[in-house]
């Protein structure tokens, strides 16, 4: 797990809000309410498709990728459209936060790239790779769903409309190094099931 530093809490990047990006519904809950999801008529998340359960991984170790990360100007872009491809597909949005220097995040990009993995994440997410670059970049796009980044890779699981379904385990990946890749899939898979 990579942690913040005092030289890494310089200002935060001057990305303009991004009126299109889903904020989280309903405003700050107890914890115990917020993974509880709440239909209500017309709410899009009725329509997720159920999520596949995560596949059965025959690796027990994966190589890290070496730049998983682009640059940090695309995100706000690739967050605003993934959200609406989520809508349009009817899967959730997984953010990754990190970035290429980061062991644990390359590690998990690792993961993200086996083949049944890879699968497994493509029919039941859209997935985005945020790069934080030195932990000052892209933080507001956490931070609209109640989540400060203090470590990174810190992962996001939303509805299309921007529901958070892990808003107490978003840094449960920080130690992906010591994860098995089954342990990460499993993992994923319980905070879709939200």
């Amino acid at each position: 797990m990579i942690l913040s530093s005092a030289h890494a809490q310089t200002p935060q990047s001057s990305t303009p809000a991004i009126a299109a990006l889903p904020a989280a519904s309903g405003g700050a809950k107890p914890a115990s309410q917020a993974t509880q999801a709440t239909k209500i008529p017309g709410d899009a998340d009725a329509k997720l498709l159920p999520p596949a359960p995560a596949p059965h991984l025959a690796e027990t170790t994966v190589e890290p990728e070496p730049t998983p990360y682009p640059a940090a100007d695309l995100a706000p872009t690739q967050v605003r459209e993934a959200f609406m491809t989520a809508a349009r597909t009817h899967r959730r949005v997984l953010l990754v936060f990190g970035a290429n220097w980061c062991p644990d995040c390359r590690i998990l990009a690792g993961i993200f790239s086996l083949p049944d993995v890879a699968l497994w994440l493509e029919k039941n997410f859209v997935v985005v790779p945020v790069n934080v670059e030195r932990l000052q970049t892209n933080l507001d796009l956490a931070s609209r769903y109640g989540v400060k980044i203090t470590a990174i890779p810190t992962v996001l699981v939303l509805t299309p409309q921007g529901r958070l379904l892990n808003p107490d385990t978003a840094e449960s990946l920080g130690n992906a190094r010591r994860m098995s890749p089954q342990a990460v899939v499993d993992l994923i898979a319980e905070w879709a099931q939200h």
